[in-house]
């Protein structure tokens, strides 16, 4: 049976959780000066609330039997296959890697790109999985 759900990896997100919880208690306990204090605890509540919302949008990615959903920050998407028109992958250098990122583009012009953090693995085995179940596109 192949993978139907892709979200971003649980000790990934734990991590960023607890490195912003540590930051928080350094900006109280450690650092001194008060422009570092807010520094500080602006990137801590930054890395909380990325935790937070990264953990409350998984699935990012799941196909499903009314079609592909979509999970954001705030709410889902279904697209069913009518509304994707083109499924890719794109590929770049980036600080001296390849990454490549899953492009959905919609019929209503929106286009939805999904790194390897978005997906938990990586993006050519999420096409994969699309094209299988039919969500090809229709230029």
């Amino acid at each position: 049976m192949q993978q139907t759900e892709w979200s971003p990896p649980a000790t990934g997100i734990a991590g960023c959780g607890l490195l912003g919880v540590v930051m928080a208690i350094g900006s109280v306990i450690v650092v001194t000066d008060p422009p570092g204090r807010i520094l500080t605890g602006i990137a801590a509540v930054g890395l909380i609330t990325f935790a937070i919302m990264s953990w409350r949008a998984r699935p990012k990615l799941a196909i499903t039997p009314d079609g592909v959903v979509v999970r954001g920050w705030f709410g889902n998407r279904v697209l069913t296959r009518a509304d994707i028109t083109l499924v890719r992958i794109t590929e770049f250098r980036r600080l001296a890697r390849k990454t490549k990122l899953l492009e959905i583009d919609t019929a209503d012009d929106r286009l939805l790109v999904l790194s390897r953090w978005d997906l938990g693995t990586d993006p050519l085995d999420v096409l994969d999985a699309l094209t299988a179940a039919g969500y090809t596109g229709t230029p």
